[in-house]
């Protein structure tokens, strides 16, 4: 189609999944999605043809929430891309992808102030990572982190510190990030008085005491994901007296189960 013919498409959210590299079509549709405000893209191993790729950063001024799941092979171009033209992006998703180069430009270089930040199975995630993002983003009010190996507890408390100042983290998820331990845990009860929801399951350095401070420590807590065998009685009195949501740990393991083996066939 020539370019003269191309009209703005009426839609905002558009779902793609399994774009190869060298798919055609792709460039008219980007060119003709400047309304987007929520883009999603799923096992995709590319965004088209090079005209395409070219073509991307049409669509992107206008997005509020990107997701890029399994996307593994692709991920570092379209974050570029993101970094460079997103300046309305408030909520990104990356589920198993994004290298450790990719992360940081990203965060580094984008223009926009993020809200949301959702990283699952990012392997190459540390600490340096973590310190750009409390840099950067100042009106932060959820992180969640699923799976980070490299994230250490002195990441997380030098983290808190930095993020502490402007009070707005409600929702931190630290699933499964097993350098975690009670010393930064409690770190974060002490600082971050205005969450409302934490995640800390399958994370094996947080003991018992570090829980039970948490719970009590924090005013404004409506939800709590941990193992049962970590509260304590004291913590499960609190948490009946002030109607703190407990999560299903079941269902919980389950989905850490899934990620767990999508984790085993990346390596």
């Amino acid at each position: 189609m020539d370019d003269n013919e191309i009209t703005d498409l009426p839609m905002e959210n558009l779902c793609l999944s399994g774009i190869g590299p060298g798919d055609l079509g792709l460039g008219w549709l980007w060119r003709c999605s400047t309304r987007l405000r929520k883009l999603q893209l799923r096992s995709c191993e590319g965004i088209g043809d090079r005209r395409a790729f070219s073509s991307f950063a049409k669509c992107l001024k206008g997005l509020q929430e990107i997701e890029l799941r399994a996307c593994r092979t692709i991920v570092d171009g379209p974050l570029l891309k993101f970094a460079q033209n997103c300046v309305s992006l408030n909520s990104l998703l990356v589920y198993d992808g994004g290298s450790r180069e990719g992360l940081l430009q990203f965060i580094t270089h984008c223009k926009c102030t993020l809200h949301k930040l959702d990283l699952r199975l990012p392997l190459d995630l540390g600490n340096d990572h973590l310190l750009s993002v409390a840099k950067k983003f100042h009106n932060l009010n959820s992180l969640r982190l699923q799976t980070c190996c490299l994230v250490t507890g002195d990441g997380l408390k030098e983290f808190v510190s930095m993020i502490v100042s402007c009070g707005g983290l409600v929702e931190v998820k630290l699933r499964g990030c097993g350098g975690l331990g009670s010393v930064s845990l409690v770190s974060m009860s002490k600082n971050c008085k205005n969450l409302e929801s934490v995640d800390i399951v399958n994370c094996c350095g947080i003991e018992a005491e570090a829980v039970e401070f948490l719970v009590l420590n924090l005013p404004r807590l409506q939800q709590v994901q941990v193992e049962e065998c970590k509260l304590s009685d004291i913590a499960k009195n609190w948490v009946s007296q002030k109607f703190i949501e407990l999560n299903d740990v079941s269902e919980i393991n389950l989905e850490y189960e899934w990620a767990d083996i999508c984790l085993r066939n990346v390596r």
